[in-house]
C-alpha cells in the first residue's frame, strides 16, 4: 500500500477514537450535570417528594401523567405540578424505573397556559408520540411520552 493512504487510514482512525471519546465524555457530562432550577421553590428538594409516590386523588382538572407501559407500572399516575422532572435519580418527582432513562431525563413544566415537555440531554432520548423531543415542545392531554420502556400517558 502507498504510503499516502495509510496515512490517512491512520488519521482516520484517529479521528475515529476522538468522535468515540467526545461521546462519551458527551454522556457523562449529561449524567452528572444536574439541571439548576430559577428559584429555591421550584427545587426538588423544596418539596418533600418520595420515590414512587402515588398521586392522590386529584381535581378534575388537574393535569397528570399516568404510566401505561410497562405493564407491571401501568395506573401509577403523577400531578403535574407548574414544572416536575422525569427520572431515574431520587430527587425527580416523576421516578422511572427503567435502564434506558437517564438520572434526570426530561422535564414537564407550564408556561404561558400550555403544557411543555423538554428532553434535558438524556442519552436514549425522549419522544412524544414517537417523534423525538429536541426543544421544548408541547404536550397535550392523551399525548404519550416515551422515556426508555416506560409510556406515559398526559390526562
Amino acid at each position: 500500500m502507498p504510503d499516502q493512504l495509510l496515512n490517512l487510514l491512520k488519521l482516520f482512525l484517529l479521528v475515529l477514537l476522538y468522535l468515540f471519546f467526545l461521546r462519551v465524555l458527551r454522556a457523562v457530562w449529561t449524567e452528572v450535570n444536574v439541571p439548576r432550577f430559577a428559584d429555591a421553590a421550584a427545587a426538588p428538594a423544596a418539596r418533600p417528594r418520595g420515590r414512587g409516590r402515588r398521586a392522590e386523588r386529584p381535581a378534575r382538572g388537574t393535569p397528570k401523567l399516568k404510566i401505561v407501559d410497562p405493564p407491571a407500572l401501568r395506573g401509577r399516575t403523577y400531578v403535574l405540578d407548574d414544572e416536575v422532572t422525569l427520572g431515574r435519580a431520587a430527587g425527580c418527582q416523576v421516578p422511572i424505573e427503567d435502564a434506558y432513562a437517564s438520572q434526570v431525563h426530561a422535564r414537564v413544566f407550564r408556561r404561558d397556559g400550555h403544557w411543555y415537555v423538554e428532553d434535558l440531554g438524556s442519552t436514549n432520548g425522549t419522544y412524544l408520540n414517537r417523534r423525538r423531543v429536541a426543544g421544548p415542545m408541547v404536550i397535550k392531554r392523551r399525548d404519550k411520552l416515551q422515556i426508555g420502556n416506560t409510556v406515559l400517558e398526559m390526562q
